[in-house]
């Protein structure tokens, strides 16, 4: 399996713009024979919306723009971020990622850890996601994360509970603090999550950070894959336009869950009992 990570630098606010981005960026990718494409976060929008959240909002079921690429997601697999407004949900904004493959859209996942302090401000203009879910897809069981979501420990047990075996996090993630020729001090919280969780969930984990400049806030770049056994498969630059592809063995899950148990000797259950237990002991 052939994975695409497009690091993209979106343009603000501008809807047939980045569509063009990414039909551009995803014929590149359909050229090298990839079988699915990760655009990052929000990267049909980009980032720092504020006011134009709600005039580049789509319904997935309903728009244009998300026909043209369920028609594409025929020749190639794609996760794409978008703001999400459903009918049923009249004036509640979404940051989501949506899968699609085979023509369909197969999942949506909605940003649940929405950042809001220093340059960020997305519990201000986004509603809150509630559930990290495995959806089955082209490539095997799969969970799909945003940002912030990848930070948090207990949305990679979730996925691994569930059954992923690929987790995909798009990111619009800045860079701060210089590490040499190394690029930015902030990439390494990314790359050590991407490392530890591949390692301890025995899942193929792939990162797609987005890049430019908007508002002052530099992003990163340096898109990554893990194996499922934690080991670096392929990285982008930081901080430059690029189309990274990582060949993804997908024989190297069984191989993995059978060298460590991690898989084979969780406990869901006993973690719901716990986490009952702690929110009880809260509320007393």
């Amino acid at each position: 399996m052939l994975i695409a990570l497009a690091q993209i630098a979106p343009h603000l606010g501008n809807l047939k713009k980045n569509l063009a981005l990414h039909l551009e960026t995803a014929a590149k990718a359909r050229r090298e024979k990839a079988d699915l494409i990760v655009f990052p976060e929000l990267g049909l929008t980009g980032y720092k919306l504020r006011d134009l959240v709600e005039t580049v909002a789509l319904d997935p079921g309903r728009a244009p723009l998300l026909r043209e690429l369920k028609s594409l997601s025929r020749e190639i697999a794609l996760v794409v971020g978008f703001v999400e407004e459903r009918p049923d949900e009249k004036g509640l904004f979404y940051n989501s990622a949506a899968f699609l493959a085979k023509g369909r859209i197969l999942h949506v996942h909605r940003k649940v850890f929405l950042p809001n302090s220093g340059m960020f401000e997305e519990a201000r203009f986004f509603a809150q996601g509630d559930h990290f879910g495995t959806f089955p897809s082209p490539f095997g069981p799969a969970g799909m994360m945003i940002c912030r979501d990848f930070l948090q420990l207990n949305a990679g047990y979730l996925l691994f509970a569930g059954g992923s075996e690929i987790m995909i996090t798009i990111s619009a993630a800045p860079g701060r603090g210089l590490a040499g020729e190394k690029g930015f001090a902030s990439s390494r919280m990314w790359e050590l999550m991407g490392e530890s969780m591949a390692f301890f969930t025995t899942s193929t984990v792939v990162y797609c950070n987005r890049v430019g400049v908007e508002d002052g806030m530099t992003f990163a770049g340096g898109s990554f894959v893990f194996s499922p056994s934690g080991r670096l498969l392929a990285q982008a630059p930081y901080a430059e336009s690029h189309l990274l592809l990582a060949e993804v063995d997908p024989g190297a899950i069984r191989k993995a869950r059978k060298t460590w148990a991690w898989k084979r000797d969780d406990k869901p259950a006993v973690t719901l009992n716990s986490l009952q237990r702690t929110l009880l002991h809260h509320d007393d």
